[in-house]
Protein backbone atom coordinates (compact mmCIF):
# COMPACT_ATOMS: atom_id res chain seq x y z
CA UNK A 1 0.00 0.00 0.00
CA UNK A 2 1.60 3.56 -1.23
CA UNK A 3 2.27 5.82 1.88
CA UNK A 4 -0.86 8.21 2.58
CA UNK A 5 -0.93 11.25 1.68
CA UNK A 6 -0.36 13.93 4.44
CA UNK A 7 -2.66 16.61 5.21
CA UNK A 8 -1.94 20.51 6.63
CA UNK A 9 -4.51 22.82 8.30
CA UNK A 10 -4.38 26.33 8.07
CA UNK A 11 -7.27 27.95 9.88
CA UNK A 12 -8.49 25.47 12.66
CA UNK A 13 -12.03 26.52 12.68
CA UNK A 14 -15.58 24.60 12.69
CA UNK A 15 -15.62 23.64 9.15
CA UNK A 16 -11.88 21.94 9.82
CA UNK A 17 -13.62 19.24 12.46
CA UNK A 18 -15.36 17.92 8.98
CA UNK A 19 -12.76 17.80 6.69
CA UNK A 20 -10.81 15.76 9.66
CA UNK A 21 -13.97 13.00 9.99
CA UNK A 22 -13.57 12.95 5.95
CA UNK A 23 -9.59 12.50 5.72
CA UNK A 24 -10.07 9.93 8.53
CA UNK A 25 -12.82 8.42 6.08
CA UNK A 26 -10.27 8.29 3.53
CA UNK A 27 -7.51 4.93 3.31
CA UNK A 28 -4.77 6.77 1.93
CA UNK A 29 -5.18 10.31 3.85
CA UNK A 30 -4.32 11.32 7.22
CA UNK A 31 -3.92 14.62 8.92
CA UNK A 32 -0.62 15.35 9.64
CA UNK A 33 -0.32 19.16 11.54
CA UNK A 34 -2.54 22.33 11.71
CA UNK A 35 -1.48 25.81 11.99
CA UNK A 36 -2.75 28.85 13.37
CA UNK A 37 -1.61 32.96 13.91
CA UNK A 38 -2.13 31.48 17.89
CA UNK A 39 0.69 28.88 19.46
CA UNK A 40 -1.93 27.94 22.04
CA UNK A 41 -5.32 27.47 19.42
CA UNK A 42 -3.29 25.38 17.19
CA UNK A 43 -1.95 22.99 20.19
CA UNK A 44 -5.32 22.80 21.52
CA UNK A 45 -6.73 21.88 18.69
CA UNK A 46 -4.00 19.58 17.57
CA UNK A 47 -4.66 17.82 21.41
CA UNK A 48 -8.24 17.38 20.72
CA UNK A 49 -8.25 16.24 17.22
CA UNK A 50 -5.08 13.91 17.55
CA UNK A 51 -3.62 15.76 15.73
CA UNK A 52 0.54 15.10 15.54
CA UNK A 53 2.02 18.45 15.28
CA UNK A 54 0.82 21.77 15.84
CA UNK A 55 2.58 25.16 14.39
CA UNK A 56 1.98 28.79 15.99
CA UNK A 57 2.09 30.02 12.20
CA UNK A 58 1.28 29.49 8.64
CA UNK A 59 4.48 29.99 7.96
CA UNK A 60 5.99 26.94 9.71
CA UNK A 61 3.23 24.87 8.80
CA UNK A 62 4.04 24.93 4.88
CA UNK A 63 7.81 24.96 6.08
CA UNK A 64 7.39 21.04 6.72
CA UNK A 65 8.63 18.95 4.51
CA UNK A 66 6.30 16.07 5.42
CA UNK A 67 3.14 17.94 4.34
CA UNK A 68 2.37 17.29 0.83
CA UNK A 69 -1.59 19.11 0.64
CA UNK A 70 -2.65 22.23 2.83
CA UNK A 71 -6.23 22.76 3.43
CA UNK A 72 -7.08 26.32 3.66
CA UNK A 73 -10.19 26.84 5.88
CA UNK A 74 -9.87 30.46 7.36
CA UNK A 75 -11.91 33.73 6.82
CA UNK A 76 -12.70 34.46 3.00
CA UNK A 77 -10.18 37.45 2.92
CA UNK A 78 -6.91 34.76 3.83
CA UNK A 79 -8.14 32.53 1.08
CA UNK A 80 -5.60 34.05 -1.31
CA UNK A 81 -2.92 34.93 1.06
CA UNK A 82 -3.08 31.45 2.84
CA UNK A 83 -3.12 29.72 -0.58
CA UNK A 84 -0.44 31.63 -2.13
CA UNK A 85 1.59 30.76 1.29
CA UNK A 86 1.55 26.95 0.51
CA UNK A 87 1.66 27.22 -2.86
CA UNK A 88 4.95 29.14 -2.93
CA UNK A 89 6.33 26.40 -0.65
CA UNK A 90 5.77 23.97 -2.82
CA UNK A 91 2.44 22.67 -1.40
CA UNK A 92 -0.57 21.67 -3.09
CA UNK A 93 -3.72 23.18 -1.71
CA UNK A 94 -7.22 22.64 -1.25
CA UNK A 95 -8.91 26.03 -0.25
CA UNK A 96 -12.04 26.53 0.91
CA UNK A 97 -15.28 27.81 -1.12
CA UNK A 98 -15.60 31.32 -1.58
CA UNK A 99 -12.30 30.30 -3.79
CA UNK A 100 -11.42 33.63 -3.24
CA UNK A 101 -13.08 36.89 -2.23
CA UNK A 102 -13.04 38.39 -6.34
CA UNK A 103 -11.75 36.75 -9.59
CA UNK A 104 -8.17 38.83 -9.74
CA UNK A 105 -7.75 36.72 -6.40
CA UNK A 106 -8.68 33.63 -7.89
CA UNK A 107 -6.44 33.82 -10.83
CA UNK A 108 -4.04 35.03 -9.15
CA UNK A 109 -4.05 31.83 -7.12
CA UNK A 110 -4.34 29.40 -10.31
CA UNK A 111 -1.54 31.40 -12.30
CA UNK A 112 1.00 31.15 -9.08
CA UNK A 113 0.23 27.15 -8.89
CA UNK A 114 0.84 26.76 -12.77
CA UNK A 115 3.33 28.33 -12.30
CA UNK A 116 4.74 26.47 -9.54
CA UNK A 117 3.24 23.47 -10.68
CA UNK A 118 1.18 22.31 -7.86
CA UNK A 119 -1.86 20.83 -7.23
CA UNK A 120 -4.96 22.99 -6.72
CA UNK A 121 -8.28 22.39 -6.14
CA UNK A 122 -11.37 24.47 -4.52
CA UNK A 123 -13.13 22.26 -1.24
CA UNK A 124 -16.59 22.59 -2.93
CA UNK A 125 -17.60 19.33 -1.15
CA UNK A 126 -20.84 19.35 -2.73
CA UNK A 127 -19.80 18.43 -5.93
CA UNK A 128 -17.57 15.26 -5.35
CA UNK A 129 -20.64 13.46 -3.64
CA UNK A 130 -21.26 9.96 -5.53
CA UNK A 131 -24.87 10.88 -6.21
CA UNK A 132 -23.79 14.12 -8.18
CA UNK A 133 -21.41 11.90 -10.10
CA UNK A 134 -24.57 10.12 -10.85
CA UNK A 135 -26.71 13.03 -11.25
CA UNK A 136 -24.21 14.37 -14.20
CA UNK A 137 -24.46 11.03 -16.06
CA UNK A 138 -27.93 10.93 -16.14
CA UNK A 139 -27.62 14.67 -17.61
CA UNK A 140 -24.93 14.17 -19.98
CA UNK A 141 -26.64 11.04 -21.34
CA UNK A 142 -30.04 12.74 -22.27
CA UNK A 143 -31.96 10.82 -19.45
CA UNK A 144 -34.37 13.90 -19.06
CA UNK A 145 -33.64 15.99 -22.39
CA UNK A 146 -31.73 19.36 -22.69
CA UNK A 147 -32.01 21.19 -19.03
CA UNK A 148 -34.42 24.35 -19.50
CA UNK A 149 -34.13 25.66 -16.17
CA UNK A 150 -32.41 24.79 -12.71
CA UNK A 151 -33.67 26.13 -9.19
CA UNK A 152 -31.89 26.02 -6.12
CA UNK A 153 -31.24 27.75 -3.02
CA UNK A 154 -29.51 27.65 0.28
CA UNK A 155 -30.28 30.84 2.78
CA UNK A 156 -30.65 30.33 6.90
CA UNK A 157 -31.73 33.04 9.45
CA UNK A 158 -28.75 34.07 11.28
CA UNK A 159 -28.73 36.07 14.41
CA UNK A 160 -27.13 39.53 13.99
CA UNK A 161 -23.88 40.29 14.64
CA UNK A 162 -21.96 43.13 12.67
CA UNK A 163 -18.54 42.17 13.68
CA UNK A 164 -18.79 38.32 12.68
CA UNK A 165 -17.58 36.83 9.35
CA UNK A 166 -21.78 36.34 8.02
CA UNK A 167 -21.67 40.21 8.62
CA UNK A 168 -18.93 42.06 8.69
CA UNK A 169 -17.59 43.70 5.56
CA UNK A 170 -13.87 43.36 6.79
CA UNK A 171 -14.46 39.57 6.33
CA UNK A 172 -16.06 39.47 3.05
CA UNK A 173 -19.67 38.57 5.14
CA UNK A 174 -23.28 38.08 2.89
CA UNK A 175 -24.89 35.40 2.01
CA UNK A 176 -23.17 35.55 -1.90
CA UNK A 177 -20.22 34.17 -0.79
CA UNK A 178 -20.34 32.16 1.92
CA UNK A 179 -23.74 30.73 0.79
CA UNK A 180 -24.76 31.39 -2.98
CA UNK A 181 -21.60 30.32 -4.11
CA UNK A 182 -23.12 26.46 -3.73
CA UNK A 183 -26.34 27.00 -6.03
CA UNK A 184 -24.41 29.25 -8.36
CA UNK A 185 -21.44 25.96 -8.44
CA UNK A 186 -24.65 23.87 -9.33
CA UNK A 187 -25.35 25.68 -11.94
CA UNK A 188 -22.42 26.11 -13.54
CA UNK A 189 -21.35 22.20 -13.08
CA UNK A 190 -24.45 21.59 -15.69
CA UNK A 191 -24.67 24.60 -17.54
CA UNK A 192 -21.42 26.45 -17.67
CA UNK A 193 -20.69 29.86 -17.31
CA UNK A 194 -23.55 32.03 -17.56
CA UNK A 195 -23.96 35.31 -20.46
CA UNK A 196 -25.86 36.92 -18.75
CA UNK A 197 -26.13 37.91 -15.13
CA UNK A 198 -29.19 39.07 -12.86
CA UNK A 199 -30.16 40.08 -9.43
CA UNK A 200 -31.73 41.73 -6.82
CA UNK A 201 -30.33 41.95 -2.90
CA UNK A 202 -31.30 43.23 0.45
CA UNK A 203 -28.24 44.81 1.55
CA UNK A 204 -28.16 45.06 5.92
CA UNK A 205 -26.98 47.79 7.76
CA UNK A 206 -22.99 46.56 7.56
CA UNK A 207 -23.67 47.26 3.70
CA UNK A 208 -23.55 43.10 2.77
CA UNK A 209 -25.95 41.29 1.05
CA UNK A 210 -28.44 39.39 3.13
CA UNK A 211 -31.16 37.93 1.43
CA UNK A 212 -30.83 37.72 -2.42
CA UNK A 213 -32.65 36.57 -5.69
CA UNK A 214 -30.65 35.79 -9.04
CA UNK A 215 -30.93 34.44 -12.55
CA UNK A 216 -28.47 33.26 -14.88
CA UNK A 217 -29.32 32.43 -18.73
CA UNK A 218 -26.83 31.02 -20.63
CA UNK A 219 -26.36 30.68 -24.17
CA UNK A 220 -28.47 27.65 -24.55
CA UNK A 221 -31.44 29.64 -23.54
CA UNK A 222 -31.36 27.71 -20.26
CA UNK A 223 -32.05 29.86 -16.84
CA UNK A 224 -31.01 29.26 -13.13
CA UNK A 225 -32.80 30.80 -10.71
CA UNK A 226 -31.05 30.90 -7.43
CA UNK A 227 -32.01 32.36 -3.90
CA UNK A 228 -29.61 32.93 -1.07
CA UNK A 229 -29.15 34.82 2.32
CA UNK A 230 -28.40 35.07 5.97
CA UNK A 231 -31.28 36.62 7.17
CA UNK A 232 -33.77 33.90 5.40
CA UNK A 233 -34.61 30.26 5.72
CA UNK A 234 -35.28 28.87 2.47
CA UNK A 235 -36.24 25.49 1.71
CA UNK A 236 -32.92 23.86 0.76
CA UNK A 237 -34.08 21.91 -2.50
CA UNK A 238 -32.56 21.61 -5.87
CA UNK A 239 -34.48 21.09 -9.12
CA UNK A 240 -33.34 20.29 -12.31
CA UNK A 241 -35.78 20.30 -15.23
CA UNK A 242 -35.25 19.14 -18.89
CA UNK A 243 -37.38 18.75 -21.95
CA UNK A 244 -37.79 15.25 -20.94
CA UNK A 245 -37.72 15.37 -17.34
CA UNK A 246 -36.62 16.36 -14.14
CA UNK A 247 -34.34 15.60 -11.04
CA UNK A 248 -34.91 16.60 -7.53
CA UNK A 249 -32.59 16.91 -4.59
CA UNK A 250 -34.72 17.17 -1.37
CA UNK A 251 -33.36 19.19 1.60
CA UNK A 252 -30.36 20.10 2.80
CA UNK A 253 -29.61 19.45 -1.51
CA UNK A 254 -25.80 20.26 -0.71
CA UNK A 255 -25.48 17.39 0.98
CA UNK A 256 -26.92 14.97 -1.87
CA UNK A 257 -27.79 11.72 -0.59
CA UNK A 258 -30.90 11.02 -1.94
CA UNK A 259 -32.84 12.48 -5.57
CA UNK A 260 -35.37 11.39 -7.68
CA UNK A 261 -35.78 11.55 -11.20
CA UNK A 262 -38.92 12.03 -13.52
CA UNK A 263 -39.61 11.02 -16.88
CA UNK A 264 -42.90 10.53 -18.55
CA UNK A 265 -44.82 8.46 -16.06
CA UNK A 266 -42.38 6.90 -14.73
CA UNK A 267 -40.17 7.71 -11.16
CA UNK A 268 -36.36 6.86 -10.19
CA UNK A 269 -35.41 6.83 -6.53
CA UNK A 270 -31.58 7.14 -5.69
CA UNK A 271 -29.81 6.76 -2.51
CA UNK A 272 -26.16 6.95 -1.57
CA UNK A 273 -25.30 7.89 1.79
CA UNK A 274 -22.11 9.35 2.76
CA UNK A 275 -19.50 7.47 4.66
CA UNK A 276 -18.86 9.85 6.84
CA UNK A 277 -18.90 13.66 7.22
CA UNK A 278 -19.41 14.07 3.28
CA UNK A 279 -15.68 15.73 3.29
CA UNK A 280 -14.40 12.71 2.26
CA UNK A 281 -15.38 12.70 -1.25
CA UNK A 282 -13.34 15.93 -2.21
CA UNK A 283 -10.46 14.71 0.06
CA UNK A 284 -10.29 11.53 -1.97
CA UNK A 285 -10.65 13.18 -5.12
CA UNK A 286 -7.32 15.62 -4.20
CA UNK A 287 -5.73 12.52 -3.23
CA UNK A 288 -6.26 11.06 -6.62
CA UNK A 289 -5.35 14.00 -8.92
CA UNK A 290 -1.86 14.50 -6.58
CA UNK A 291 -1.20 10.19 -7.15
CA UNK A 292 -1.82 11.06 -10.51
CA UNK A 293 0.69 13.92 -10.68
CA UNK A 294 -2.36 16.01 -11.88
CA UNK A 295 -2.33 19.95 -11.14
CA UNK A 296 -6.20 19.83 -10.75
CA UNK A 297 -9.21 18.53 -10.89
CA UNK A 298 -11.65 17.37 -13.95
CA UNK A 299 -14.58 17.38 -11.80
CA UNK A 300 -13.80 20.80 -10.72
CA UNK A 301 -11.25 23.00 -13.18
CA UNK A 302 -9.59 25.48 -12.25
CA UNK A 303 -11.10 27.98 -14.79
CA UNK A 304 -14.18 27.21 -13.69
CA UNK A 305 -13.67 28.31 -10.06
CA UNK A 306 -12.41 31.02 -11.24
CA UNK A 307 -15.59 31.56 -13.48
CA UNK A 308 -17.76 31.04 -10.52
CA UNK A 309 -16.15 33.35 -8.66
CA UNK A 310 -16.26 36.26 -11.33
CA UNK A 311 -20.64 35.35 -11.45
CA UNK A 312 -20.34 36.03 -7.49
CA UNK A 313 -18.27 39.36 -9.03
CA UNK A 314 -20.61 40.59 -11.16
CA UNK A 315 -23.66 40.14 -9.09
CA UNK A 316 -21.86 42.01 -6.14
CA UNK A 317 -21.37 45.10 -8.65
CA UNK A 318 -25.07 45.10 -9.73
CA UNK A 319 -25.47 45.42 -5.71
CA UNK A 320 -23.01 47.93 -4.98
CA UNK A 321 -21.38 44.98 -2.41
CA UNK A 322 -17.44 46.23 -2.57
CA UNK A 323 -15.53 45.24 0.17
CA UNK A 324 -12.90 47.24 2.12
CA UNK A 325 -9.81 45.04 1.03
CA UNK A 326 -10.98 45.90 -2.69
CA UNK A 327 -11.42 49.51 -1.97
CA UNK A 328 -7.71 49.60 -0.52
CA UNK A 329 -6.29 47.03 -2.20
Amino acid sequence: MADPIRWGIIGPGNITRNFIDGVRATSDAEVLAVGSRDPERARAFAEKWHIPRAYGSYEDLVADPDVDLVYVATPHPMHAPCALLAIEAGKGVMCEKPFTVNAREAQTVVDAAKRKGVFLMEAMWTRFFPLMARLRTIVETGEIGDIQMITADFGFRAGFNADSRLFSPELAGGGLLDVGVYPISFASMLLGTPNRVSGLAVLGETGVDEAAAITLAYPSGSLASLTTGVRVTTPHLAIVSGTEGSISIPSPWWVPERMTVRRGGATAEYHEPKRASGFEYEVAEACRCVRLGLTESPILPLDETVAIVDTMDQLRALWGVRYPMEVNG
